[in-house]
């Protein structure tokens, strides 16, 4: 609540505004998408891969790159591509995929690296453990040795 009562109604007449506003441009910059508009809309949607809008089926599986297909822009990011082959426009394309062999050698490297932690820190908390232990002993000896 504020100084001057509750702020509500002014949040929720703002967000009414803007969402008029907002709604109401939207049709006006539709009608108004000029001839260049509609051909780089059309030029979107053509170099838009066909596997993202449309059925496909896997022509070839997912297989690491070639020295020759690493110039490839889909080979880059996982170095492992497979063929697609696109039903409505019957285009042969190439897509990034992630391989089971490289996933299981990643995930064994992460069990490894977490078992390798887990040895670490036990060994910690076991030297810690016994550094506490001695202060204590030590502790009752000079207590028992005061009496």
């Amino acid at each position: 609540m504020g100084p001057r009562g509750p702020a509500w109604p002014c949040c929720c007449a703002l967000y009414a505004a803007l969402g008029a506003l907002a709604c109401g441009l939207r049709p006006a910059a539709a009608a108004a998408m000029g001839p260049s508009d509609e051909r780089r809309l059309a030029r979107l949607v053509a170099a838009t891969p066909c596997w993202r809008v449309e059925d496909f089926v896997v022509a070839q599986e997912c297989t690491q790159c070639t020295s020759f297909q690493e110039t490839i822009a889909e080979c880059r990011p996982t170095g492992f591509i497979e063929k697609i082959s696109c039903a409505t426009s019957k285009r042969d394309e190439f897509k990034s995929c992630r391989s089971a062999v490289m996933e299981a050698r990643i995930f064994w490297k992460f069990v490894g690296t977490m078992m390798c932690v887990a040895v670490v820190f036990a060994v910690l908390v076991v030297c810690r453990q016994r550094v506490l232990d001695r202060k204590a002993l030590e502790k009752v000896r000079k207590q028992i040795e005061s009496i």
